[in-house]
């Protein structure tokens, strides 16, 4: 303690040296060397002391020599910057560090290195005092804050509870130790020492058996008995008093048998039945097999105890709009994350393209709420909430965030799947919690993603009967969302993918007053999508963003601003793996191949047989789409193997929102055209056309079922549910759906391989150069085919050719595939795969 004090005060020491030297010898003279010869003789206590009780020396007897001044001069022109502390506030440092020096790590490691600079600075201390009370006063506030780096007082909760959990750590295990473990004080001996040692010198006042397993012996006050080498055994003081705690104990099996070998040592050792040892019974319960015996009982509540304070506390800890108290009691609160104008929010409107509509409508709201009296002065009433639905992808919660970055308002968010939990209740208490904190930071905009996690429609969760959390939490939001008064302005936004599940009270004018509908980009909007996320890019500088934007938007037609945003990224990690300085229009070009059509399977090799056969299946597709009108414009056929696929022919579907009955008959010819051509050049048919025959019967299905374009149904549509348990048309009207759907598809069949047979041919032309290249592109089969025969075709060719990006010269294709096809949707049949994996090893199956 000494030694550390000495050593982190040496500042002080050095400063009051000359003075303990001239006060220990006062006939010496005020030299350096005999300063320096004072400090070494003096003790680390004596240091120690005099640093807490020294003062300058009068002047009057000790004056400085003329060569101490000059040393003093000399080294007061070496110091740049002096210290500006004074003597008296490093002595009340060093004496605070030294009090915290128990405590206080940092200060005992640091000792020596301080004790360096303190040195150092001694003389310059010694000379220059402090001319007011602020530099002290300012040293002082340093060593507070310098204190608290290591006590944790800012910043200490979490030390101080982790103080806390060791200790009781500690505390607990000495209990559970010292409960468990046997006293020290006893001893534990077999039946043959406690005959020799005890019995037969007639040491051994009274024995007392515990539970009729355990023998205590008590002996006579000052019994000592030897060991077996002669030596007297330790004995407890208390062990020989009748009624102390015994010494020794010994185990016995049965009661009966220990009476009976007890009475007979007695009987030996001609004891009289007056003078034998008497022998008590006692009934002892056990603090350690107490323990034992509720243990399973208390480890089970404990853990459901720390389940619950965690599910609790995460609850809590989430709610950052709700505030209020954490673990159980915070269970009830909202968890919707605040954002306001200190929040960093980067996204901002000018990050979300390719919805202008949508982006107006949300702009209006946070406008309402900038600035309200622009319109109330005119009688209108701020809208109370709106829905925005549409695909998944299509950037409904990106336009959430956006208007999160650009309010000048607080913006509450919050997920729809947070207000269900496993407890009853929670769920509308939340949504009160929500409500009351929107309301208190008003004007406020709510944001409730996946609205259908407790917007479903009542009486359709699946619940018979009863009551359903889920519908309180929804009748609550009911409540809320046409209960606040009026002139509290907040506006609630919600997104969801599913707002035909919604329910219709939720819907109405006074709740949600508008439903933003946020459909797939159409070309001028994946161009403004693909501006966005090339912006950020290492392009070619030999390619411009603009153009570049607006081939990758031609060749991308039904994609959704997540799919752009995953190809442009794809793109760069491909870029980045072949170890290229920037990405090119090849990298794009894989990208896509990548992220639609799937991995190309090298390691799939097919037999020569098997790539003749899927090159003619896809050069069937390829003629049949080059030579019917109403079909999307070819952009490329391939066989090379890519995730399920064998082979595929990619189109550029047009984006046509009505389509004839002719034109949906062509598509069913073109995705028959493969199988058609099968049969025509081998006389035999493989499983490989049974995803084209699926979405032929989905296209046949509709037209009958749903569009009414059958003259026997009639125009009626029984388009339904498909998890419906009952159809809504009975057996022979559902017979004559499935007459007319197998007949349309039948006369397609037949077109399409007539079709096939006249241009035999080009057939085969485009199949001999795709077993040579295994990838053709629509510019090489207009070489082999010529211009398509329509006059309508030819705006478009001249579109693709000012637009398609051309081969590249590793060998890569120049048109990316088109968009996967929805469920029942009658677009285009996009990837035209000749078989999926399963099906390609499974021969027969269907």
């Amino acid at each position: 303690m000494l030694r550390s004090i000495a050593s982190t005060s040496s500042s002080a020491a050095a400063g009051v040296a000359s003075s303990a030297a001239i006060r220990l010898r006062p006939a010496a003279a005020a030299s350096a060397s005999a300063a320096a010869a004072a400090r070494r003789r003096i003790s680390p206590t004596l240091l120690a002391r005099t640093r807490f009780y020294a003062t300058e020396a009068p002047k009057k007897d000790n004056s400085p020599t003329e060569e101490h001044k000059k040393k003093d001069a000399d080294k007061d022109k070496d110091n740049s910057k002096p210290d500006t502390s004074s003597f008296k506030n490093a002595l009340d440092n060093s004496i605070k560090k030294d009090k915290q020096l128990p405590g206080n790590l940092g200060s005992l490691f640091g000792s020596s290195s301080s004790s360096s600079k303190d040195q150092n600075s001694s003389s310059s201390d010694h000379k220059h005092p402090p001319k007011d009370e602020s530099d002290s006063n300012k040293s002082k506030s340093d060593n507070k804050k310098e204190g608290s780096a290591f006590g944790g007082v800012p910043g200490g909760n979490e030390n101080k509870l982790n103080l806390n959990t060791i200790l009781i750590s500690v505390f607990s295990t000495y209990v559970v130790y010292r409960l468990t473990t046997p006293s020290t004080n006893t001893r534990e001996i077999t039946w043959q020492d406690f005959r020799t040692n005890f019995l037969d010198r007639g040491l051994v006042d009274r024995l007392v058996v515990v539970n009729r397993n355990k023998v205590k012996v008590y002996l006579l006050p000052n019994a000592a008995p030897p060991s077996a080498n002669g030596q007297p055994i330790p004995v407890n003081p208390a062990g020989g008093q009748p009624g102390g705690n015994s010494a020794f104990w010994f185990s016995v099996g049965s009661v009966e048998a220990f009476e009976r070998r007890l009475d007979d040592a007695q009987r030996e050792l001609g004891i009289p039945s007056h003078e034998r040892i008497p022998v008590a019974y006692h009934e002892e319960i056990s603090t350690a097999s107490t323990i034992l015996h509720f243990a399973p009982t208390i480890l089970l509540a404990g853990f459901l105890l720390w389940m619950t304070r965690r599910a609790a506390g995460g609850m809590g800890a989430g709610g950052g709009g709700g505030g209020g108290a954490g673990g159980i009691f915070g269970i009830g609160k909202s968890r919707a994350k605040m954002f306001n104008q200190e929040t960093d929010v980067k996204t901002k409107f000018e990050n979300v393209a390719g919805m202008d509509e949508a982006k107006e409508e949300i702009m209006e709201f946070v406008q309402f709420l900038k600035n309200p009296d622009k319109y109330t002065k005119l009688g209108a009433k701020i809208p109370r909430g709106a829905i925005l639905s549409g695909p998944p992808g299509t950037g409904k919660t990106l336009l959430a965030k956006a208007t999160a970055g650009e309010a000048a308002v607080p913006f509450l968010s919050v997920s729809g799947s947070e207000f269900v939990e496993m407890f009853v209740g929670v769920g509308p208490s939340r949504v009160r919690d929500m409500f009351a904190t929107a309301k208190k930071h008003a004007p406020c905009i709510i944001f409730v993603d996946e609205i259908d996690a407790i917007g479903k429609s009542r009486g359709k969760g699946g619940n018979f009967g009863g009551n359903d959390e889920r519908e309180s939490t929804l009748n609550e939001l009911l409540v809320q969302m046409d209960g606040f008064a009026t002139d509290q302005h907040v506006v609630v936004l919600a997104g969801t993918n599913r707002p035909d599940v919604l329910d219709p009270a939720l819907l109405r004018p006074g709740r949600f007053d508008r439903h933003i509908a946020i459909d797939r980009p159409d070309v001028s909007g994946r161009k403004e999508i693909f501006k966005v996320h090339l912006k950020p890019i290492t392009l070619d500088k030999k390619l411009e963003i603009d153009i570049m934007a607006e081939k990758l938007s031609i060749l991308t037609s039904g994609f959704s601003g997540a799919d752009i945003s995953n190809v442009v990224n794809e793109a760069a990690l491909i870029a980045a793996r072949q170890n290229a300085s920037y990405v090119g229009e090849h990298h794009f070009e894989q990208a896509i191949d990548r992220v639609l059509a799937g991995l190309e399977r090298k390691s799939r090799v097919l037999s020569a047989h098997e790539k003749k056969t899927v090159a003619y299946h896809e050069a069937g597709h390829a003629t049949a789409g080059w030579f019917l009108e109403h079909v999307d414009p070819l952009l490329k056929v391939s066989i090379i193997p890519r995730g399920k696929a064998l082979g595929f022919a990619q189109y550029n579907p047009r984006e046509l929102y009505l389509m004839s009955k002719t034109a949906l008959i062509e598509r069913m010819q073109m995705t028959l055209a493969g199988r058609a051509s099968e049969e025509i050049f081998f006389g035999e048919i493989t499983n490989g056309a049974s995803d084209d025959l699926q979405k032929v019967q989905r296209i046949a299905t509709s037209m009958i079922s749903a569009f009414g374009m059958d003259k026997e149904i009639g125009p009626l549509s029984y388009h339904s549910d498909e998890q419906g348990f009952q159809k809504p048309f009975s057996e022979a009207t559902g017979e004559k759906i499935d007459k007319a759907v197998r007949a349309l598809a039948t006369d397609a069949y037949e077109n399409v391989k007539q079709l096939l047979t006249e241009h035999r041919e080009d057939v085969e032309k485009i199949a001999n150069v795709l077993l040579e290249k295994e990838v053709i592109t629509r510019e090489e089969i207009r070489n082999l085919l010529g211009p398509r025969p329509f006059a309508s075709s030819n705006e478009a060719d001249l579109f693709l050719d000012k637009h398609t990006l051309r081969r590249t010269g590793d060998g890569g294709v120049s048109a990316p595939p088109p968009p996967p096809e929805e469920t029942g949707g009658l677009g285009a049949p996009g990837l035209a795969a000749t078989a999926a994996t399963a099906t390609a090893d499974e021969p027969g199956k269907v």
